[in-house]
């Protein structure tokens, strides 16, 4: 009987085929139809920002990524500025100037993500921290929304205002006021379906997130649907929660990071100065992400529980 070698490898012994190139031209390609309704309803100054915000997180990687000394092309080639860009652009007003669009991308991959160390590192989802430094520093560029050309208010400013609810309808596919990513829910929630369908975000943070924000409003008597498909909390739940970089990694832990954010979005809208609260929901709940991976972990395959 021949001798058999092993080799001895360190675990894990089971691997996914997913790289970090393939999950990023996944969330690119649910990407696409949003990014087409935003040119529809916003005309070509929507794409322009998209091709800027992209532009801008692409370059500053790369400075980045020189500065480190390491191999730009490898960098660049994961397409993680390129997602950071598009979400970064759905966070921004029709009206945005092409400079503030490319600012937010300088800082939201600067101090979003290489001031950590890079992708794999970073504390905070990079095209938020991005937004919430041009909403701190320039809030009525901000607060600038446009729709056929006339001036309005976002259906939640509107609701705040004057307490009128916008058509669901309208909510739905997207004939209000608002961010390039606020804009036809039906498409964003399309994009989403072919996210779970590949198994690129997990939903339980997305569920966790939209249904606390239904089940809250409900409690105190608000209208859930509404508040679900308004203020780009669909585009939250969908692409910017359930970032795997910034969520935490088990089970238990994701439900308490998903419920805390619909918690907080919540809180926000009902008793807050910002009538959206999404970008600050996901951005205060991503510092908690260290506590509770320490605090909540899976079981390990095989542990026996302590009695």
């Amino acid at each position: 009987m021949e001798d058999k070698k092993l080799l001895i490898t360190p675990a894990p012994h089971i691997r996914s085929g997913d790289t970090v190139p393939g999950v990023m031209e996944g969330v690119i390609f649910a990407l696409v139809p949003a990014m087409f309704a935003a040119a529809y309803f916003f005309g070509f100054a929507a794409l322009q920002i998209i091709l800027t915000c992209i532009l801008a997180c692409v370059v500053t990687e790369a400075l980045w990524v020189y500065a480190r000394k390491k191999d730009v092309r490898a960098y660049l080639g994961d397409g993680s500025a390129v997602v950071t860009g598009i979400l970064l652009a759905f966070t921004l007003p029709p009206t945005t100037p092409l400079w503030t669009a490319a600012l937010g991308g300088i800082i939201g991959i600067s101090l979003g993500k290489h001031i950590f160390g890079g992708l794999g590192y970073n504390v905070f989802n990079p095209a938020l921290v991005g937004r919430a430094f041009l909403t701190v520093s320039f809030p009525s560029l901000m607060t600038n929304w446009v729709f056929d050309g006339v001036t309005v208010a976002t259906p939640l400013e509107h609701y705040a205002a004057t307490e009128y609810i916008t058509s669901y309808w309208d909510l739905f596919v997207g004939s209000i006021g608002g961010c390039l990513g606020e804009t036809s829910a039906i498409l964003i929630l399309l994009g989403g379906a072919y996210l779970l369908y590949r198994g690129i975000i997990d939903w339980r943070l997305a569920l966790g997130y939209a249904g606390t924000v239904v089940i809250f409003a409900l409690l105190l008597g608000r209208d859930p649907i509404f508040h679900l498909f308004s203020g780009g909390l669909i585009l939250g739940a969908i692409f910017m929660i359930t970032d795997p970089v910034t969520s935490p990694i088990g089970r238990k832990a994701r439900w308490v990071y998903a419920i805390g954010a619909g918690l907080l979005v919540m809180v926000i809208r009902i008793w807050g100065a910002a009538p959206g609260g999404v970008l600050y929901s996901i951005l205060l709940m991503n510092a908690t992400v260290p506590l509770l991976d320490r605090y909540l972990p899976d079981r390990i395959f095989g542990e026996v529980s302590k009695k």
